[in-house]
């Protein structure tokens, strides 16, 4: 689908694709997100979430927890775009929340979370415990709210001097970039998640052929061969976080035509820090000059990374660095997919089925490997999990070749 950039923020909302995945926010973890959502999709899902965020900045002193749930005390005064009023609320923490509450406050998070499972009481008191302790500590605690009665999610708590950047801005800046960069390019698949959202750009006219690398892979999909479809194309990967989960980043990304996986070249990784200006207690800084200019570097970023990434050069360099790695032949499948996964912490279920993956796969080099890394990261139902799978995909190849 050809990335429509007149279209880009439809005022209805449009239809939801098969395969995309839409939370609400009526669980610890459930904040609204989306898996394998269409561009439209994923621009009406943001507004939907813009429409009910609230941002506090507030002392410890005036935070509380009442059987799992987040109070914010009612004495203070906010400034969002919808204009000011009284802040109180009764709020639900995210894991991202809690997490954060606990590296914050010095509480082992492990500890924390068994806590809410098994003892609200003692999540309550730990909590409490270690806010009563330095009253005037500032924070920023991001929510989603029906603003008609306080009640809602507490996504994140943040430092005071957390700089708000939005998602829905990063997707418009980003694009903008991209439109003002000149290639033509598709959005095939976008993710939302509790922690960030990733937004997969696609230049299938910037193509490279990989024969060497692919000549005895085969789809675990399909069961197409590398050697009919050899072709490697460009692509980018946005991603930010509205709640502290890492930087706004701009990564170059090869996608395999013959299996669809996406190899993202982290080592390439354009990155923006969320750190601004220390905010006073109960207002939130929507300065539109201070924004305008972050957005503007940001759409500035991504022309530069569309004009040096999405080029046939920097895709045969890719695969030139590659190839000689993902050709390494490996002597024991079985012991080295296990030590692979070993050494980069993958979970045992999803390391089996990796090596199911590579099996399917039939090219028992270090590039099946890598290939089986990137092909499971598709199955993976959470966003989160399956950007980090496809991240670790590089270092699983280096890994196996040695």
């Amino acid at each position: 689908m050809k990335l429509d950039f007149d279209a880009l923020f439809p005022t209805e909302p449009q239809s939801t694709p098969a395969g995309t995945i839409v939370r609400t926010p009526t669980t610890v973890d459930g904040v609204t997100g989306a898996r394998n959502a269409s561009l439209d999709d994923m621009v009406s899902l943001l507004k939907a979430q813009q429409d009910s965020k609230i941002d506090i900045v507030t002392s410890a002193a005036a935070l509380r927890m009442e059987e799992g749930m987040l109070r914010v005390a009612g004495d203070l005064h906010l400034l969002d775009e919808n204009g000011v009023g009284r802040a109180e609320a009764t709020l639900l923490p995210t894991e991202v929340f809690d997490e954060q509450a606990g590296a914050k406050l010095l509480i082992p998070v492990g500890y924390l979370k068994r806590t809410r499972r098994e003892h609200v009481g003692l999540y309550d008191a730990n909590i409490n415990g270690w806010l009563g302790s330095a009253p005037e500590r500032m924070f920023m605690v991001r929510t989603l709210q029906d603003r008609s009665c306080g009640t809602g999610v507490a996504r994140a708590l943040m430092s005071d001097r957390y700089k708000v950047m939005d998602n829905l801005d990063v997707l418009a800046a980003a694009l903008q970039g991209i439109r003002q960069a000149g290639h033509p390019v598709e959005a095939p698949v976008c993710d939302l998640s509790d922690r960030r959202m990733y937004v997969r750009i696609e230049a299938p006219q910037i193509a490279v052929a990989a024969r060497e690398m692919l000549k005895d892979y085969r789809s675990p999909f399909s069961g197409q061969s590398g050697a009919e479809l050899p072709t490697v194309h460009a692509g980018l990967v946005i991603s930010n976080s509205e709640v502290g989960c890492g930087r706004v980043s701009i990564t170059p990304r090869a996608v395999f035509e013959v299996c669809s996986n996406g190899l993202t070249i982290t080592k390439d990784t354009m990155q923006a820090v969320h750190v601004g200006a220390k905010l006073d207690e109960g207002t939130i800084d929507w300065s539109v000059p201070t924004q305008t200019k972050e957005l503007e570097l940001i759409t500035s970023k991504t022309a530069d990374a569309v004009a040096h990434f999405l080029s046939h050069n920097y895709v045969e360099q890719v695969i030139d660095d590659l190839t000689k790695q993902a050709t390494t032949e490996i002597r024991d499948p079985g012991a080295t997919v296990k030590e692979v996964t070993k050494q980069l912490g993958i979970p045992a279920e999803t390391a089996d089925a990796i090596f199911r993956h590579f099996i399917k796969g039939g090219q028992t080099t270090a590039g099946g490997v890598m290939q089986a890394f990137t092909s499971v990261a598709q199955t993976v139902k959470d966003a989160d999990a399956a950007h980090t799978l496809e991240s670790k995909a590089l270092e699983a190849l280096a890994l196996a070749a040695s």
